[in-house]
């Protein structure tokens, strides 16, 4: 019988990350009497969105940093929002700003993210971070693209050379992560829902980073004997059971070391935000 795959335990990985970072800012207050400061801007009352918040939050205060909610109304005008933003890009205390996704239907979400001081756009969603990106230059890069690529060195300390399939084209999860395997100096192939035979195309994949939204989409079978799974998608079965993108089952039998949902990416992506938050800091005080 063949050897299960490894489990990338991405709530460790966060959590030694998260100890990291407290240790880090706790130096900073002591030696500077400086604290990083991360900024949630929520609009309308989203469940989901809530409870990520309320996350980001806890997660941020528990590091050191000052944390502040803005929880704005869902009647709130783009012209309100972007009042808001202009605000906390001109506070010198503000270190981080999240726009947390999505917004209401009423309001321009590629206007806002545009509106966020490139500096502060812990999010990476910025179109000038977004550059730097791809032209392999330092910005802040989106938090769930990081995390993956943090877990991705846990299971392969050497990743040059290596062929990956990224699976999705988002820009978002997608193509950040694509620019930073190649960064990494991964041979990569970006596949989506137009890629002929992506059975194959997978097949050949030393790395195979999932990030379509699907459930359980990659079959055990698409899965090179050995490669290491990354499993971005986060989707609700009817049975309110969490489940990624790939079918978790059948890939573990095939797979040399793999991310489970949840538990995986998942908790990777909350400490990746406050990551930049520290570099944000870092870059804005020189």
């Amino acid at each position: 019988m063949a050897q299960q795959a490894r489990i990338i335990d991405g709530k460790a990985v966060a959590a030694e990350l998260r100890a990291g970072i407290a240790r880090e800012v706790a130096a900073l207050k002591a030696e500077r009497g400086l604290v990083p400061g991360l900024h949630v801007v929520l609009v309308g009352e989203d469940p989901a969105s809530k409870v990520y918040v309320a996350s980001k939050e806890k997660l941020a205060v528990e590091v050191g940093m000052n944390s502040v909610a803005h929880r704005l109304p869902a009647d709130t005008t783009e012209a309100q929002l972007l009042a808001k933003l202009a605000e906390l890009n001109a506070d010198d205390s503000v270190d981080g700003i999240l726009v947390q996704l999505p917004l209401p239907k009423h309001i321009d979400t590629g206007r806002i993210i545009d509106a966020i001081d490139p500096a502060k756009d812990v999010d990476g969603l910025h179109p000038i971070n977004a550059g730097l990106l791809a032209g392999g230059k330092n910005g802040l890069v989106p938090c769930t693209p990081l995390g993956s690529m943090l877990l991705l060195k846990q299971a392969l300390p050497s990743l040059s050379g290596l062929e990956a399939v990224v699976i999705g084209r988002s820009e978002l999860v997608g193509r950040p992560v694509a620019q930073l395997l190649l960064q990494a100096d991964c041979t990569v192939t970006i596949a989506h829902s137009r890629t002929r035979d992506l059975p194959a195309v997978v097949k050949r994949a030393d790395i195979v980073i999932a990030a379509v939204g699907r459930p359980r989409m990659v079959k055990g079978d698409w899965i090179k004997p050995g490669a290491t799974v990354i499993d971005v998608g986060i989707n609700r079965l009817p049975d309110g059971k969490l489940t990624g993108d790939v079918d978790f089952a059948e890939a573990v039998e095939v797979a040399g070391a793999i991310t489970p949902v949840p538990g995986g990416v998942g908790p990777m992506t909350i400490a990746c935000l406050l990551k930049n938050t520290l570099t944000a800091f870092h870059a804005r005080r020189g």
